[in-house]
């Protein structure tokens, strides 16, 4: 959807005419690329409604409400369209609020906070159905040399010598919800490969971390940095709090399970691309009042540390209403 405004009107009150407004997201893509991915860069590209005012489409990918990811990535993308200089994002600060309508748009809201010698800040609300469902801070700097350092990145396997996930059976696959059907059997936007791959329909219990290959399942080629910090940002909400969930021997798919994601924070380090291999190293450091806490640190296959993340969010185990009725029958 291409972004439009309206220009100011004159002294005489006559309405200018309405011209295009420019979006850093908005870039000639690949002619050949795929729909899944393109659909997703599509939804990073926002509607420009007023010079601050941002309208955004949902996406259904198999979860009942919108996908935290989604809100992450466009809430960054409307706050990149008001920066008038080339400053890239080093950091996200987010809390959902509410549960997001899949079936209607987001409108998001920017307030221009600063824009100082070097960095610049934004906050972004997110409203739907005039309810504030989210609302993050977001920090620009420009390039800037300094002192670096980093931690490893742990020694695991490269993606190619991981086999990727085998399909659903049809058996298994036909007991699951009619929207987590469709989105297994589609695909998303991204690869993953896990470094020790878990069963998540009958998950076993061990300690809480993970290591995960993901990328976009397309080459892009060449796009803004803005762009591939917004496809970061979305896909830096997957697998992150499951982490929490496997001392425990639960997953999200489980119908007793309630999870949903209470704040996020997103640190970007050093230049990547979304479309090209990165490690996603996470673990969990505690789980406590239905809540569980996961931090991520992601690493480019030559080692680079690009980015870290941390989030908390609800992990609810509601009774099991077979369960419930077999002690009752029991009684």
């Amino acid at each position: 959807m291409r972004p439009w405004r309206a220009r100011a009107t004159g002294a005489s009150g006559a309405a200018g005419i309405i011209a295009p407004l420019p979006h850093p997201l908005v870039t000639p893509l690949p002619p050949a690329l795929g729909p899944v991915v393109s659909e997703l860069i599509d939804l990073l590209a926002l509607e420009r409604l007023e010079d601050n005012l941002f309208r955004g489409q949902s996406r259904d990918i198999g979860t009942k409400y919108v996908f935290g990811g989604q809100v992450l990535g466009q809430a960054l993308a409307a706050a990149q369209a008001t920066l008038d200089k080339s400053r890239h994002a080093h950091s996200l600060h987010a809390y959902f609020l509410r549960a997001g309508d899949i079936e209607h748009p987001i409108v998001y809201d920017v307030d221009r906070t600063r824009d100082g010698g070097s960095f610049s800040v934004r906050r972004v609300t997110a409203i739907q159905h005039g309810k504030v469902i989210f609302f993050c801070a977001a920090s620009f700097q420009d390039d800037e040399p300094g002192a670096e350092h980093q931690l490893g990145m742990p020694e695991v396997p490269q993606p190619e010598d991981i086999a990727p996930a085998p399909p659903v059976p049809a058996e298994v696959m036909a007991t699951l919800p009619t929207k987590v059907q469709r989105w297994l059997q589609r695909g998303g936007p991204f690869e993953f490969r896990h470094v020790y791959p878990r069963d998540e329909l009958n998950p076993p219990k061990r300690p809480p971390y993970q290591q995960v290959w993901f990328r976009l399942r397309e080459s892009t080629g060449p796009i803004p940095t803005a762009l591939h910090q917004a496809l970061l940002a979305y896909a830096s909400d997957f697998h992150l709090l499951g982490t929490a969930t496997f001392p425990h021997g639960i997953s999200y798919y489980q119908p007793n399970v309630q999870m949903a994601s209470l704040d996020h924070a997103l640190w970007f380090h050093r230049p990547f691309r979304a479309d090209e291999w990165l490690l996603y190293s996470i673990d969990s450091p505690s789980s406590q009042g239905s809540r569980g806490l996961a931090r991520g640190q992601i690493f480019d296959r030559n080692g680079r540390l690009v980015a870290s993340t941390a989030q908390e969010g609800l992990i609810r185990v509601m009774p099991d209403p077979a369960t419930t009725r077999t002690a009752a029958t029991k009684e």
